[in-house]
């Protein structure tokens, strides 16, 4: 574990740590953000998720004032960018999805170099240490592995002591110790009363990080809550997952169509989806509904070449929304 990380001085009656009000982004002829308001309390770790072309990205940027909207009003720790730019950046840290650093300086001197940018921060050696990257201080950044290089990038958010931190991200191209070691240090910053706003592609991440989570599409808001709230909302604590092979003589997937009407009769299934062949069916107890279902298929005469099940999680929710998973292109 790293070393105490000192409480931010501010006070969560000051208001929250993020505003926006109607904020719209067009990029010609494409709107990337529509009309989106969002508040984030202050000492809450907020997930925000949304599949490309979302307009997550495009809300970060102008979170972090990278990006001006198009309209709208955007509030930071009780400053806007329009007239206070100067002060949020000594109080911000950010962590870019890809963050290039100059390749023959070291991993030291890159940490003083970003430290010097500010008027008070954490000591180098914490930053260093918080990082995981005392045995790489000496290296030259064009000599690190890109999972350092995201650790490098994590220090130096962290390196301004920010009240505010935007991380985008952060454990992609960690290994699973990393990994694990960086969930630690975001349990702990948020136990210090920082604020923290989160982008991922990993769902168990943001099941394990955050307080609560917002699901974007199409540039608006289209679910928001905290993570058991939004599982809740699937309508079952489980997801069984089948599909239909060929019969012998018989060739391809759903050769024979499943009638879905019986299966949502049946009691104990939620509701019912198809993707890629694949139907989905929210379930709230398994050992009374499975039997059920496959006494049904099998009245149909169907034969099934898969067969699986799971608890309910984000990603159930995510799909069921937008029709993608996370990873989706």
């Amino acid at each position: 574990m790293t070393e105490h990380i000192p409480v931010p001085k501010t006070n969560a009656k000051e208001g929250p740590a993020l505003r926006l009000r109607g904020i719209r982004k067009a990029f010609a002829d494409v709107v990337a953000v529509d009309g989106l308001d969002l508040e984030v309390a202050r000492g809450e770790c907020f997930g925000l998720l949304g599949p490309n072309g979302a307009g997550k990205t495009t809300t970060i940027e102008i979170c972090e004032g990278l990006t001006p909207p198009d309209a709208g009003e955007v509030e930071l720790l009780g400053r806007n960018w329009a007239g206070e730019a100067a002060e949020l950046r000594q109080r911000i840290g950010i962590q870019l999805q890809e963050t290039q650093f100059p390749a023959k300086l070291t991993v030291e001197e890159t940490l003083r170099l970003f430290r010097s940018f500010y008027r008070h921060g954490l000591p180098l050696e914490e930053s260093i240490r918080m990082a995981q990257l005392d045995e790489k201080r000496k290296s030259r950044v064009g000599g690190l592995s890109g999972g350092q290089k995201q650790r490098l990038a994590m220090a130096c958010a962290l390196v301004g002591d920010p009240e505010l931190l935007f991380l985008d991200e952060p454990t992609t191209g960690l290994d699973p110790q990393a990994r694990r070691h960086l969930w630690d240090l975001v349990d702990e910053l948020k136990q210090a009363g920082r604020t923290i706003i989160l982008t991922t592609h990993y769902m168990d991440e943001a099941e394990r990080l955050c307080d609560r989570v917002a699901i974007m599409d199409h540039g608006r808001i289209i679910a928001l809550g905290t993570p058991q709230q939004l599982i809740a909302s699937v309508g079952g604590e489980h997801v069984v997952e089948f599909a239909v092979g060929a019969r012998l003589g018989d060739s391809g997937h759903d050769h024979h169509p499943v009638d879905v009407t019986p299966l949502l009769a049946l009691a104990g299934i939620q509701s019912h989806r198809v993707d890629a062949g694949v139907h989905q069916l929210s379930v709230d107890e398994l050992h009374t509904t499975v039997p059920r279902i496959f006494a049904t298929l099998d009245e149909q005469g169907l034969h099934l070449s898969e067969f699986r099940t799971h608890s309910a999680t984000l990603e159930d929710v995510f799909v069921g929304l937008t029709g993608r998973t996370l990873r989706d292109e």
